[in-house]
């Protein structure tokens, strides 16, 4: 589990940069006077807004899916070892098939 808390904050760590950079853009590009860099600003800032929300709401969804993904490992451990083996079995299984 520590080793999936580390890559979510690898991967929230550089979602934050790639938003504060598209925030910096916007922020130098504030006193720009041309009709098209004012258009495009506006619809960075409209869908860099729209990424925080749905970044957000997925990472709750993720982290739900987690914890109850985790709960269910907890509660019964030996059906998840077994629906692995039983898995592993197959795949091989229809790996070796020619």
């Amino acid at each position: 589990m520590a080793h999936t808390y580390d890559n979510k904050k690898i991967i929230n760590k550089e979602m934050r940069h790639i938003m504060e950079h598209a925030e910096a853009l916007v922020d130098a590009t504030a006193g720009e006077l041309d009709e098209r860099i004012a258009k495009a600003r506006t619809m960075l800032k409209d869908r860099l807004d729209s990424a925080k929300d749905e970044y957000g709401e997925l990472e709750a969804k993720v982290m739900d899916k987690v914890q109850s993904a985790d709960e269910f490992i907890h509660l019964k451990p030996y059906y998840v070892v077994g629906g692995t083996f039983i898995s592993g079995l197959l795949l091989g299984w229809m790996m070796t098939r020619k």
